[in-house]
């Protein structure tokens, strides 16, 4: 069985606690991480007396704008510090993890949105200069190739342009990207919550599932969901309408939370209508 594990980058996450977990199950089950590092890489900014740049889509979605400094900080703290770190965990615990970024071998690859079109003062507005991109390729060769000889794959973005030139793409695409592309049968979203809430300020208004099935219910969990949720629930209902059998929201601040997911707790995503386990 292969699980892949997306691991958030929001403030509050003790990440010990996923790799105690996924040190427990390796390696018995093939496991690959992907993880973010949305927090450290803000709080790095402002420690260079610099304020992170965020915009918003004309969708209402925001977004991280990825200038020249931006993405060199994004490197040194996603693919340096923070993934680094994950893998010092990994190996105290006797599992040998090797840390990449999605740029290393081509694993995804993609178009640069140098343009964006953004909101600002309730006016739309073009930006130019950006490092974003979307994922249009992934190639899992590297990602095998090290699973198959015992490795345990922890990736992040960047990912890289067909020029070359290493984009900023979304960590929970390009989690799906890869579920899909290695046959997957689990995708766990870990984040700072318990799943996707009805009421953000309310932690007992845990959605407990989503019928992805039904369209209903998926704008349901789209309006329920706010900020970089809403990114997550796409790509939640794309995994599990992609063939991935089991993909859940789960909360990365409890004890083995990758296992408590697989045995339901958190938001539960079906395509049909939730089975008793």
């Amino acid at each position: 069985m292969t699980i892949l594990v997306k691991l958030g980058g929001s403030a509050g996450i003790d990440n010990s606690l996923t790799v105690d977990d996924l040190a427990g199950m390796w390696p018995e089950q093939r496991i690959v991480m992907v993880h973010g590092a949305n927090a450290e890489l803000d709080a790095y900014i402002r420690s260079q007396g610099r304020e992170p740049a965020h915009v918003t889509s004309s969708r209402g979605q925001v977004s991280r704008y990825t200038d020249d400094q931006t993405m060199s900080d994004m490197m040194a703290i996603y693919a340096g510090q923070t993934n680094k770190r994950i893998v010092e965990l990994f190996q105290q615990r006797g599992v040998n993890a090797v840390g990449i970024s999605a740029l290393d071998g081509g694993t995804a690859r993609g178009r640069r949105k140098s343009t964006i079109r953004i909101v600002e003062d309730g006016k739309p507005r073009v930006l130019r200069g950006d490092h974003a991109g979307s994922i249009e390729e992934i190639d899992t060769t590297l990602i095998e190739l090290l699973l198959d000889n015992g490795y345990l794959p922890v990736l992040t973005p960047p990912a890289v342009s067909h020029e070359g030139e290493a984009i900023n793409v979304d960590g929970d695409k390009l989690a799906l990207e890869l579920a899909q592309a290695l046959g997957a049968e689990a995708l766990i979203f870990l984040s700072n919550t318990a799943g996707l809430l009805r009421d953000v300020d309310d932690p007992d208004s845990l959605i407990t599932h989503i019928n992805t099935a039904d369209d209903a219910d998926v704008d349901a969990a789209l309006a329920a969901a706010a900020g970089r949720m809403q990114k997550k629930v796409e790509a939640g209902v794309g995994a599990v309408r992609a063939g991935i059998g089991t993909v859940v929201f789960a909360d990365a601040r409890v004890e083995r939370p990758v296992s408590s997911a697989l045995a339901g707790a958190g938001t539960v995503l079906t395509a049909g209508v939730l089975q008793e386990v």
